[in-house]
């Protein structure tokens, strides 16, 4: 079982932060990337394909705006896909939240907007 985060950014980690340290506690072993799907789409392939062949795997994707990140490695793997956009006030929050639940078919991506609660579907959907 292992928890694997990509975020689209660096500046995600804080976020990124709230939700390890509840896979933390719950002894959820994880990963962490950060790797753009606009401006690095090979290297999120690269992280996918080093996975592709283990069990167990749920990615969380951590990104904003128009996060193509989250719909990206949903069309991209056959695990879950965990997205848990970052905001930093209400109006973020709202496009934010859009972009990640507008997903086109084939692309399931479960949208978690609570850190915490993200950590805990991971914990649900591992039955730990």
């Amino acid at each position: 079982m292992k928890a694997v985060i990509i975020m689209g950014s660096t500046s995600d980690e804080l976020h990124a932060k709230k939700i390890t340290d509840k896979l933390d506690e719950y002894g959820i072993i994880w990963e962490q990337y950060a790797a753009s799907a606009h401006k690095e789409p090979v290297k999120v392939l690269d992280i996918l394909s080093a996975n592709k062949k283990k069990k167990d795997i749920v990615y969380i994707t951590i990104a904003g705006r128009s996060n193509a990140l989250s719909g990206f490695v949903a069309a991209n793997s056959e695990f879950p896909t965990l997205g848990c956009p970052p905001f930093s006030d209400k109006a973020d929050m709202l496009v934010n939240i859009h972009s990640t639940l507008q997903m086109p078919s084939n692309t399931p991506v479960l949208t978690v907007i609570d850190p915490g609660n993200c950590a805990l579907a991971v914990k649900r959907i591992f039955g730990v």
